[in-house]
């Protein structure tokens, strides 16, 4: 039961999130805030931090590709109730089908299959280093694919200061084995996040033609639909009756899924959102996992290699926002005071 209640926990404050963020009364500061870009990428990683434990729970039963179709294929049917007016939005969708289409393969189908299938080919350690990694290679499609997303000195200090920190958490693992698969395994990894930047820049550049629901939802639903086929193939999945704790650990996967892509997605569709400074939140996911994990796995503590990873990546983040509103105030225009 302790992974179900931070669980239950965390559902309760997106519902009354929203309930907040409808109020009428709510005051502007409050609104502004809670709708921040910043409060809305950690609230993104917070979420993205917590799929450990259920999938751990899910692969116990089922296959990974298999398991992953399932969970995308249900986070985009969730969706569907909340997208209004449904026909005209459908309609939308159906004229850019292409989109849809480019984004649910990158970001779910290739992106997923390539995930599992690298870590069933490496130590957890360095699997976690690997995709802890992934915001560097965003900023670097951003900077090759984006004309107002070029890389800098400053920035990539930054990045690099933030992957130290998940190299170090990541070393603390007892888990590093020498096999014969890693160098494959490490390639499939790198391979997918070149995926993963090359898909948030697509989303990026392309989606802003959607609304971030109708993209979520339908790019969701073929994508798992997807993996879901090439499970067949790949994994001879089974379909049986398993204990509640899957379906819990299911329902809780696709609920994830649903609000952190989601918010995702509209965070870059923002005119002042660059791709490569929204994904440095992303080096706060295993800060938030190893929180998580000493709150609620038996004989998980804090230990002093993971402090010092936390430590050094805060002081990444801190950094690169430090830097970001240095650069912002020289461009703003100067104010002419009349006399």
């Amino acid at each position: 039961m302790g992974f179900f209640i931070p669980v239950i926990s965390l559902i309760v404050f997106l519902v009354s999130l929203h309930s907040i963020l409808n109020h009428k009364n709510l005051p502007i500061f409050m609104k502004k805030f809670l709708t921040s870009t910043t409060f809305l990428a950690i609230l993104a990683c917070l979420l993205w931090s917590t799929p450990f434990t259920g999938i751990k729970i899910g692969l116990k039963y089922t296959t990974p590709i298999h398991f992953a179709g399932i969970r995308f294929f249900i986070s985009g049917l969730i969706l569907l109730p909340f997208i209004s007016p449904f026909k005209e939005k459908v309609a939308l969708a159906i004229k850019h089908w292409k989109v849809i289409i480019l984004i649910g393969f990158l970001q779910t189908t290739l992106l997923y299959a390539l995930f599992y299938l690298g870590l069933s080919m490496v130590p957890g350690a360095l699997g976690a280093m690997l995709i802890g990694s992934s915001p560097l290679f965003v900023a670097i499609m951003a900077h090759w694919l984006l004309r107002n997303d070029k890389m800098t000195s400053k920035k990539i200090f930054s990045i690099l200061l933030g992957m130290t920190g998940v190299a170090i958490i990541s070393l603390g693992r007892k888990d590093f084995q020498l096999s014969s698969t890693i160098p494959l395994g490490v390639g499939i990894l790198i391979l997918n996040n070149i995926t993963a930047g090359l898909g948030n820049v697509m989303v990026a550049r392309e989606g802003k033609v959607l609304p971030p629901l109708v993209l979520s939802s339908f790019s969701m639903i073929l994508g798992g639909g997807a993996l879901l086929l090439l499970s067949i193939p790949m994994e001879h999945p089974t379909w049986e009756i398993y204990p509640m704790e899957y379906y819990w650990a299911l329902g809780w996967l696709s609920f994830v899924s649903a609000a952190a892509v989601t918010i995702w997605y509209k965070l870059l569709r923002r005119d002042d959102v660059k791709v490569s400074n929204l994904n440095t939140w992303k080096f706060i996911i295993p800060v938030f996992g190893a929180w998580l994990s000493w709150t609620i796995l038996p004989g998980e503590n804090p230990d002093l290699l993971s402090l010092s990873g936390m430590l050094v990546i805060a002081s990444g983040l801190l950094l690169l926002n430090y830097f970001n509103k240095k650069a912002d105030k020289k461009v703003k225009p100067a104010v002419v005071h009349s006399r």
